[in-house]
């Protein structure tokens, strides 16, 4: 059997001589899938019965992340694909190869008009004969080819995970793992602890041996720490060893770090190893994606106005480094949803590029936003000691501390995005699969990793 194939005892036959082609597949467990091919528009309609899935678009502060479900059925709503693209994305080893997880099929090669010469539904998928010198034969198994569909997107049966938007009452049961379960080599503890970090925004770890060494291995793994002006791993006191309030006694407000990035660190992970002969230093952690929806209900015209304007950031401290990219909202989106937090007042430029119209509205805006960052609701305080490490995702959470005095040692690292990413989606790929992975692993794995993983 080849990868990406499976074979199946229940086909349909093709009629020949017929234009448009009507196959209902057999044992699909989501419903009724028809396909039909036009061979005048080159496509390949599927018609497949989708469950709608109604939820709420955010949660309130203490709430869970558990949200109820309604599943309706809408019959047979069309799913079309075009003949090229299903020709471009077949994955048997002569056009995909199953070990590196790349493309051997010579897109360019593909004539634009091509269409099936035989088509035939299986049991857990379409099966496709192309045109050619030396004939072809293409499967997409049905959980794929809903999970991809784009004409229209369909809902996924496996969307991605919900954030759960807390504010100060999670000091009741904070998200924690134990240093034993994030180092664990069954890697299940590591996922535990990045889910909470997902779910979350943030995740302490207890039981850190309280050195620079123990809390370096602890960030390795997650992914490679990512260098910046302030060195690889850090580790400091309040000396103004580097220029940045960081490096005071200094209270510093909620914000989120390095927004003079042009990709700001997405993980930072922190670990105080020591504070003797003084006080304070407090650790203030703020959701700010939870503010953010308190901020669009009740002022939507500040959050509009947070959402468009463009904010200009710098970081000049080291006379060797002088950042300055370019300027971003406070609040960024994709795909119409809050996709990231990009706030330090601190770090602040001149507002040059306002509108003389704009100057007062966008003070209200950020004034407002102030106001709710330092809402009693909004905030958690919370005193670190020697022995608990905490990360954050720094494209939601905001974090601060109060001033202190004494002497104060820090260590930590940042993590990129994309390094995060992809430890997170290679641990729920073992952990909690999707559905197209869990149905196409048994016939499509090579390596540990389907072909058909929706991902690739």
């Amino acid at each position: 059997m080849s990868i990406g194939h499976r074979e199946a005892d229940s086909p349909n036959p093709w009629r020949p001589g017929i234009c448009d082609w009507h196959i209902l597949p057999v044992g699909f467990r989501r419903g009724s899938i028809e396909a039909t091919s036009t061979p005048t528009r080159h496509r390949t309609f599927l018609r497949v019965a989708e469950a709608v899935s109604v939820r709420p678009s955010c949660c309130q502060s203490g709430r869970t992340a558990s949200r109820d479900r309604l599943d309706r059925r809408r019959p047979y709503l069309p799913s079309t694909s075009h003949h090229i693209w299903l020709r471009d994305h077949c994955r048997c080893p002569q056009c995909f190869h199953s070990i590196t997880k790349q493309r051997l099929v010579n897109t360019f090669e593909i004539p634009p008009d091509i269409k099936p010469v035989h088509i035939e539904s299986k049991a857990d998928g379409l099966e496709v004969n192309w045109p050619s010198s030396h004939p072809h034969t293409s499967f997409y198994p049905w959980s794929w080819l809903q999970e991809i569909s784009y004409d229209p997107p369909l809902l996924h049966e496996n969307p991605s995970p919900e954030k759960i938007l807390w504010g100060s009452k999670i000091q009741q049961a904070p998200p924690t793992v134990t240093y034993e379960e994030a180092m664990a080599p069954d890697d299940e503890g590591l996922f535990k602890w990045l889910s909470n970090v997902d779910k979350f925004g943030f995740s302490f770890v207890t039981g850190v041996p309280p050195t620079p060494e123990a809390t370096e291995e602890l960030s390795r793994r997650i992914g490679f720490i990512r260098e910046t002006q302030y060195g690889r791993f850090w580790d400091f006191t309040s000396d103004l060893a580097k220029g940045d309030t960081a490096y005071t006694t200094m209270a510093l407000g909620a914000h989120t770090d390095t927004t003079y990035f042009t990709d700001p660190c997405r993980l930072q992970l922190f670990h105080l190893l020591s504070h003797t002969g003084g006080t304070g230093g407090q650790t203030l952690l703020i959701d700010g994606f939870y503010v953010a929806s308190i901020l669009k209900e009740l002022h939507p015209a500040a959050y509009a106005l947070l959402s468009r304007v463009q904010v200009p950031t710098h970081a000049a401290g080291e006379t060797g480094a002088l950042y300055a990219p370019r300027p971003t909202p406070v609040l960024q989106h994709e795909d119409g949803q809050l996709a990231q937090v990009r706030w330090n007042n601190d770090d602040r430029s001149v507002m040059h590029g306002l509108a003389p119209g704009l100057v007062e509205e966008w003070y209200d805006a950020i004034r407002t936003w102030n106001k709710c960052l330092t809402s009693p609701d909004s905030e958690y305080w919370v005193q670190l000691s020697a022995g608990t490490a905490v990360v954050v995702d720094n494209h939601r959470i905001l974090h601060g501390r109060s001033a202190f005095n004494g002497t104060r040692r820090m260590c930590g690292a940042y993590i990129g995005v994309d390094e995060y990413r992809s430890r997170l989606a290679v641990l729920r790929e073992r952990f909690a699969p999707d559905a197209v992975v869990r149905a196409t692993t048994p016939y499509a794995s090579v390596n540990g990793r389907s072909v058909w993983n929706p991902a690739l």
